[in-house]
Parts: C-alpha cells; structure tokens; sequence
C-alpha cells in the first residue's frame, strides 16, 4: 500500500550531491565575501570592548593607566566592565556584589579586595556612579570604532569579525542541511566543528570538548535507560497504568493523556526526563498497533513521537523549577534593575499559558497528522495479553528497573539543593543519567550489547553538534549580532517599545532556541531586551515582563531536531524525518507565540507588577 511500506531514514541515505551543494555554496560564499560593517563592529567589541571600557574606568576613577593599578583597583575596574556587559549599571546592585558573583565571572578575587573595592565605591554618589557605568556602555557599543584602533588591534578585530562572519554561515549551512537532509544528520553535527576548526574559532585542543555537556550527557543517559525499560518490559507496564482504563482508546484521546500528563509536569520535572521516559511508551504503542494491523503506519508513529516532543515544550518555562532558563532571567531582572520575581509570582503570570496551549497543541497535532490506524484498543489489549503470558506479576527486571528510575529521578529533583548541600559537587542531571545506565549493568538487567545495538547513537551526536553550534554562536558574537540586527530591523516598526517590544524580544527569542539551546538563547537575547525595557520603559512593570516572557518565548523550539533535546530523544526513534517537526512546529511556534502575547497584553496588564507603575 502506497505511503504504508517503511520508508528509507536519514541514516540509510547517501549524499545528495544536487541539494547539498546549496548549503555548501552559501557557506563559501560567506567565507569569502568582505565582512559587513555591522559584523565588523561587534567584533571590535568582542576583541577589543574589554580593553577600551576597563581602560576609560581606569581613567576615570584612578587617573592612571591599567597597568599602574594596584590588585583591588584592577579588580573594581574589571568588575564595573563585567556589570555593563550584564547591563547592571546601579550603585546599589554593584556594591552588593559579593566573592562568589566575581569567580562565577572568572574575576580574581580576594576578601580583602572586596572590601577595598566597596570602600571606595561606596564615596561615589549613586547617581555619578551610574552616568559613569552608561559612559562606559556607550563607549563599548557606539563610540569604539575600527578606526581608532591600532594597527595590531586592528589585525585582532578583523579577525573577530570573521568569526562572527563565519559563526553567521554556519546557521545557513545548519539549518539549510536540516531541512534539506543533503547529508546524514550526525554528519552535519561533525561538520560544524571541523569549519570552526578551519576558520580559526576554535583549536584542536578544544573542539572535541566544546561537543560534550551535561544535557548531552543526559541525551545519552537517557537513551539507555529507555533500552532498560523496553529490555524489561517496564515500558508495557507504564503503558497500562495510562490507558489501559480507556473504554475508547482513540487515538485522539491517546495524545490528549499524553500532553495532559507531560505538560504540567515539565514544570518541577526536566523535559528531558520525560520524553525518555515516554519515548518507549509511545514505540511500544506503535509497535503493537502495526503488529495487530499487519501493516505500517508513519502517521501513526510520528504522531505518537511528535506528542511526546510538544508537550516537553510546554511547561518547562511556567515555574522556575522548570528550567535554567527561568533562573537565568530571573537572575537578570535582579543584577540590572534590582527587580526580585518570586517562584509564586513567577507561576501566578505564566501557569495559564498552558490551559490555552495544552488544548491548541492537541488540536494542532491531530489536524496535522492524519494515521490510518485511529483507534488503538487492539495495541492495547495486545499489551494487556503480553504482560499476563509473563505471568502478570512484576518481574525482577521490572522492579529493579523502576527503583533505579525513581532514584534517579529523585537525584535529577535535588541534585541542585539537597545532594549538593551533602555532597558540596554539583554533579548535572546528565551525570545522573549517566550513573543510572551504568546501575542497570551493574544490577544485571541490561549488558553492553543492549547499549550498543538499541542506543542511537547518532542522535549522541546530533545533540552534541547542536551544543557545539550553540557554543560558536555565543563565543564568536554570531547570536548577539543575529539578536542585535533583527532588534535593529524592528524598531522603525514601531516594536522598539510597548507590546512591540515584548513581540520582537519573543520572536528574537524564539528564532534563536530553534538553533541553540534555551539557556544560552535567554543569554545571548535577555539583557539585550531588558536594556531596551529599561530604556523606553523605565521603573515599569515592563522589565518583568520581558524577563518572563523571553523565557518563555525560548521553550518555543519546535521546529528542529536540534531546538531542544527532547526532539532529538523522540527523534532517536527512527520514524520521524527532520520536516515533520515543521509540519506542526510552524504553526506551533505562531500560534503559542500569539497566545503568549495575548496573555501579556490582557492578563498581566491587568494583574500589574507590585510596586512598578504599568506602561
């Protein structure tokens, strides 16, 4: 039957020559055309905005040069030059500072510096101190030019600006090998790291490091402890205790339980965790339903995986628990404005996003996607009869499996605070899902040969190719000048304040974590928006709301694999093809970004911010 037989995936291809020339070409033709002004200018503030900005402090508050400084003077004028990088002008924020703010900013620092350091700004009156933070900023964005540099710096920006040159061409190649799949995805991931190689941003002492994180990690973790659950048949007993009470088990009632179980949790849990967790879940649904039918189902399986996908996508931003993310912008709300959000104050604004998106998503998903097999009451009872010809108890293989889960899972919870107040290493949910696969070796439920053959491995990669990616753009500039250009392309539009702001800072957003990941999104987009917040909006309930929106807006990363790492868990499954996340993922990204502004614009409006005067 046409459309039924199962399909070549991406790994079974070969390259093709004809549509992987297009990426190819318009990478050469980044290499080699002149660097634009613009990019030219962000790298004179990478290479040479530290130097110029700490030697204007030096200037100003010590009349002397840097390298006349005493240790607590170099130190004072390091961390203002830190703060205007983070848009942090006030006196009060600056004084506040403490050890552990200057080695988490790679400052050196010592106790009794410190205290030298506040002495003295301490005797500068709040309103001088910030005049002279924003003359720094200034200097660094506007007033640092090419020109007034010196030959030797002028060799040292160049070369910056190339990277941010060559950072900028390798989103087209990216991006452009995704949709087309002119190659074998890993292989893209493989690529990313040999032209960053062959440009200069990074060495050979490094690239193989800048692949591994810990969400990589997890990745990897994760993928084995799905081999456990499916090896035991724990995947099966999972799948009852979810719908094996259904009278009618539709499949649109299917991915309705599965958006309403994930979604919410993905607030106190990592996303990551539960696509794994339901990645076997929804195979096994699969699986018996073709066994039953006698026939394949793409639709069928790409449906079930994209469920799963979604609805990681859409809570993880509504309480701070969900995601570093919502740390991060809480973090900087508070280092550049002094504006403290709350966990409950956070949720109370963001929590009813997800009773417009849950229903919009379901809708999305099953309009999209249209499987021939609509009704999996068979699948199920196919489940039902498996786990009673095993002798319907719990096996061995079962209970251990889930005692390591729930103790991993418990790791993943506290790993943050309790383990890390007990054990003083803050040890990543990835090391945990690490130690996790190696427990179920040691307990005897899986062996090496199980990892080997069930893993997708190339999905490890895939993932490290967009950790990589994330990485050059962030270090090279490329995501602050993507950030910077599209801000500047709005705000003749009238989005430079207001709602149009809180619109373009999302949309700037939501482009960006299509292509790196959320944290490093938020980082690279927030302060930028913040600062202009704080501009057209000053001392208004606006800053917040920024804050809270631009990390919302980074959870939108529906459209590639490589967006965020539970698209790359589901796409671990073989069924899915990387344009099947943009069948629905485009609409997605659209629609909950609309939801996201009507909420902004009726409901916090009308809640207010404390305090803050509204805008």
């Amino acid at each position: 039957m046409s459309g039924d037989t199962k399909k070549a995936t991406g790994y079974d291809k070969y390259i093709n020559w004809k549509t992987f020339i297009i990426p190819l070409t318009l990478l050469i033709l980044m290499l080699i055309i002149p660097t634009p002004k613009s990019m030219l200018d962000v790298g004179v503030e990478y290479s040479m905005g530290t130097k110029y900005v700490q030697e204007f402090f030096s200037k100003e508050l010590f009349n002397k040069p840097t390298h006349e400084l005493s240790q607590w003077q170099i130190q004072m004028i390091r961390m203002m030059e830190t703060s205007i990088n983070k848009s942090s002008y006030s006196h009060g924020t600056f004084q506040a500072r403490d050890k552990k703010w200057c080695e988490k900013n790679k400052i050196a620092c010592t106790e009794e510096h410190l205290e030298q350091v506040r002495e003295f700004a301490q005797k500068i009156p709040p309103d001088e101190f910030k005049t002279l933070m924003l003359k720094g900023q200034t200097l660094r964005l506007s007033e640092l030019s090419y020109d007034q540099l010196t030959d030797q710096e002028k060799k040292k920006a160049t070369r910056a600006g190339f990277h941010v040159k060559v950072a900028v061409g390798i989103v087209l190649f990216v991006v452009l090998c995704f949709l087309t799949e002119a190659m074998p995805l890993p292989m893209v991931a493989f690529c990313i790291g040999i032209i960053a190689l062959m440009t200069g941003i990074v060495d050979r002492h490094n690239v193989a490091a800048l692949y591994w994180s810990d969400a990589t990690w997890f990745i990897m973790g994760s993928l084995m402890f799905a081999t456990a659950f499916v090896k035991t048949g724990l995947d099966r007993r999972l799948a009852m205790m979810m719908f094996g009470r259904l009278k009618n088990p539709d499949i649109k009632r299917i991915t309705l339980i599965i958006i309403l179980i994930i979604a919410p949790l993905t607030m106190f849990m990592s996303d990551h965790a539960l696509a794994a967790m339901f990645l076997p879940i929804g195979i096994l649904l699969y699986s018996t339903s073709t066994a039953v039918s006698g026939r394949e189902d793409p639709e069928l399986s790409k449906m079930l995986m994209i469920t799963i996908a979604m609805a990681c996508n859409l809570g993880g931003s509504l309480a701070p628990s969900g995601a570093a993310r919502n740390i991060i912008m809480m973090g900087y709300a508070e280092d550049m404005f002094g504006i403290s959000i709350g966990f409950g104050q956070w949720m109370l604004y963001c929590v009813p996003y997800l009773l417009f998106t849950v229903p919009l998503t379901w809708f999305m998903i099953n309009w999209r996607f249209k499987p021939h097999i609509t009704n999996l009451g068979d699948s199920i009872n196919i489940v039902k009869e498996e786990i009673v010809k095993d002798g319907g108890g719990w096996t061995r293989g079962q209970i251990v499996s889930l005692i390591i889960f729930f103790i991993m899972l418990f790791c993943w919870i506290t790993e943050k605070n309790l383990i890390l107040n007990l054990t003083g290493i803050r040890f990543g949910i990835g090391v945990f899902a690490v130690m996790g696969a190696i427990a179920y070796i040691f307990a005897g439920v899986v062996n090496w040969r199980d990892y080997q053959s069930r893993v997708d491995w190339g999905v490890v990669w895939l993932y490290a190719g967009a950790i990589i990616f994330g990485r050059i753009l962030v270090m090279t500039g490329g995501a602050y000048w993507l950030a910077r250009s599209i801000l500047e392309l709005t705000v003749p539009l009238g989005l430079g304040q207001g709602i149009g702001l809180l619109l373009s800072g999302n949309a700037i957003t939501a482009f960006l974590t299509q292509l790196m990941a959320d944290g490093p999104a938020c980082a690279a987009v927030g302060p930028v928006t913040l600062a202009m917040a704080g501009i057209a909006h000053p001392g208004s309930a606006m800053i917040p709301f920024v804050a809270m929106s631009t990390a919302m807006a980074s959870s939108l990363a529906y459209c590639l694999v490589i967006g965020t790492p539970p698209n790359a868990i589901v796409y671990a499954s073989g069924y899915l093809e990387p344009k099947d996340f943009l069948r629905v993922g485009v609409i997605l990204l659209v629609t909950n970004l609309g939801v996201m502004m009507l909420l902004a614009s009726t409901y916090w409006r009308w809640l207010g911010w404390s305090n803050l005067a509204s805008f």
